[in-house]
């Protein structure tokens, strides 16, 4: 039976760029969901006669969400659900399948690289027919209904089983469960060199996999350990739990400190890699080595031809404004268009369903290509396992062997958690400002060469967007504030640092760019506007 339910907005409905974030207690609260996803439904025209993707990461709530929109999707007519096998489905593998079966959209129920548990994170993400987020303009339009909404469409009937693979009904729509890994781990197979991974793990290459208690542990198991033959248990922290096991799952210096540990050792392996808690985000390592996110995209990018998938070449990259000029140097030398586009992985859509780019990534540990339209963990680790087994390189000789050739870009970022928004908002607007007054100006001996505030034109829908403020100097430093909306309490400021070398490539980064951090500091007045004498956190 379908029946409207009474229901009266939430003033705190918090609107991330393509859907919901927001603490698990909040959503919770009585209808708090359901608006939300009647609001989303109402926004794009209804569901009428449409088939959409479902799944997420496993974190706490997910079970209750998952029936609960389940029964909303058949309540509003939808045709069919497709939704991963206990409702587990990765944010790239989500995309994958959405695409193959040309379905109308897909959520995600996930916060990505935000803790879970009762007292941590919830959220649902978007994607549209496209395979990748909803644009701002739909985002707006969602948010716009959950305050006017006034009732809600549910079928009323006991939950559905979604550990039983196969078809069932739910009054007129078709409920199909599937294997979450399976089109995943072929879609893999058909971009990389399968066997030359295969060999490599053969020869004794040691290699650990920490998937931080999150969802792709077990697309790791299947795809490293059961396909690729690496040794059993090289997958760690493998069983997706709803808390993350307490682990703050961000694969970052600070938060897999652990694995960051194991290989500074002397009982470390060759190559390590975590993912983050929906599996979008990677951090690579090797033996007493990390690499930086943004040296990931360039080293990748001018490795390309190394893979089997883009052997025909690359149309071109694109990066977000906060990632380092690295992979720039590289576009220019392999003489493809490099684009320059906001944070937000959607901002990267239309310039690959346009084949303007191949390659794209983002600083926070993203990058992907255009065989889907999320940035995809497993797919950044496979690269580097192709490339070190076509190269016979470590990951050191690797990434040494690019400055080599390109230069050293140094990169940190600064983050400067929990200050009031009203605070942020101001420090910001008041430094845009003042940034004309930079130029021409010398600073702790960096001289500003030209300061404004990032403004994007996308090439496709002619749609422009602001999205922090950018100064550079000299002999090609940079710095980049910007405010993010991935949190949950209250505003994050990031700085973002870097500084090019062509020679000297063996400096602690902490040590090169504190002299830029004060800077960054100065120029914003970030201690006297937030009482922060130091970053809260430094990636």
């Amino acid at each position: 039976m379908i029946v409207s339910i009474p229901t009266t907005p939430y003033e705190n409905q918090k609107m991330g760029t393509a859907g919901i974030r927001q603490k698990v207690h909040v959503v919770e609260q009585k209808n708090y969901l359901e608006n939300f996803v009647q609001s989303l439904f109402n926004a794009i025209g209804g569901v009428k006669d449409q088939v959409f993707v479902l799944g997420g990461d496993g974190r706490y709530y997910n079970d209750i969400a998952l029936q609960k929109i389940i029964k909303m999707a058949a309540a509003n007519g939808m045709k069919k659900l497709i939704i991963g096998q206990n409702g587990m489905l990765s944010t790239p593998a989500s995309s994958h399948i959405l695409l193959k079966n040309h379905a109308d959209g897909g959520l995600v129920l996930s916060a990505s690289h935000n803790p879970g548990g009762p007292h941590g994170d919830f959220g649902i993400k978007y994607a549209t027919k496209s395979g990748g987020q909803c644009s701002s303009v739909i985002s707006a339009r969602i948010y716009e209904q959950t305050k006017m909404i006034s009732s809600y469409q549910m079928m009323q009937t006991p939950d559905i089983d979604l550990s039983k693979l196969g078809r069932q009904m739910l009054g007129n729509m078709e409920i199909e469960v599937i294997d979450p890994i399976k089109d995943y781990e072929k879609l893999m197979a058909q971009i990389f060199d399968f066997d030359a991974i295969k060999k490599l793990f053969a020869s004794g290459f040691r290699f650990v996999f920490d998937a931080m208690n999150a969802v792709t542990g077990p697309y790791a198991v299947r795809i490293f350990e059961e396909v690729l033959g690496a040794p059993k248990g090289s997958v760690l922290q493998a069983v997706p739990m709803p808390d993350f096991g307490g682990l703050h799952p961000d694969p970052n210096l600070v938060y897999a400190k652990h694995l960051v540990d194991l290989m500074a050792s002397d009982e470390a392996p060759d190559f390590a890699a975590a993912n983050d808690g929906d599996g979008d985000r990677n951090m690579i390592l090797g033996r007493k080595f990390f690499v930086s996110p943004s040296d990931s995209l360039a080293i990748l990018t001018d490795h390309y031809h190394d893979i089997p998938g883009y052997q025909n070449g690359i149309f071109g990259v694109a990066k977000s404004a906060a990632t380092s000029t690295a992979v720039c140097r590289v576009a220019q030398k392999l003489k493809i268009d490099c684009y320059e586009v906001p944070t937000g992985w959607k901002n990267f859509c239309n310039l690959m369903d346009s084949n303007r780019i191949t390659f794209c990534g983002e600083e926070s540990f993203g990058t992907g290509s255009s065989h889907i339209r999320e940035k995809d963990g497993i797919w950044a680790v496979l690269f580097w396992l192709n490339i070190i087994a076509k190269t016979g390189q470590s990951v050191e000789q690797i990434t040494r062997e690019f400055w080599a050739k390109y230069g050293r870009t140094y990169y940190l970022r600064f983050d400067f958690d929990a200050i009031d928004p009203s605070t942020a908002d101001l420090l910001m607007s008041d430094l845009e400002k003042k940034l004309s007054s930079f130029v021409g100006q010398s600073y702790e001996g960096y001289n500003v060469c030209s300061a404004y505030p990032f403004i994007y034109k996308d090439p496709v829908d002619g749609l422009q967007t602001k999205n922090g403020l950018l100064v550079y100097f000299d002999g090609g430093a940079r710095i980049c504030y910007r405010l993010s909306g991935t949190g949950t309490n209250g505003a994050t400021l990031r700085v973002y640092i870097e500084a090019y070398e062509k020679e000297n490539f063996d400096e602690d980064p902490v040590q090169k760019l504190k002299t830029l951090l004060l800077v960054a500091s100065q120029l914003a007045q970030i201690k006297e506007r937030t009482g922060k004498d130091k970053p809260d956190l430094t990636t």
